[in-house]
């Protein structure tokens, strides 16, 4: 299992979203829906990497800007289903 959740998604997003950006730009408070880093097929994506990475079940209407918008938000969406 990563090291925390936080760095393997800012890994998966820079390796598939943003291949070559520097990923000191990437924040944990960056906006990635809102930001249009992420698309809705790339929001797809991301659901399956958190779902297969971390054994967790999303749900359609938690795909959305308000648990998937920024790092921070992924990774208290990923604590709150392993609770």
């Amino acid at each position: 299992m990563p090291d925390s959740i936080e760095s393997a998604v800012k890994t998966f997003i820079l390796n598939e979203f943003l291949p070559g950006e520097d990923p000191a730009e990437l924040t944990m408070q960056t906006p990635l829906i809102t930001g249009a880093i992420l698309d809705s097929i790339a929001t797809m994506k991301l659901v399956l990497f958190l779902e297969e990475t971390w054994g967790i079940r999303l749900e359609a209407h938690e795909a959305s800007p308000d648990n998937l918008d920024t790092i921070a938000l992924i990774a208290g969406l990923v604590h709150s289903k392993q609770a």
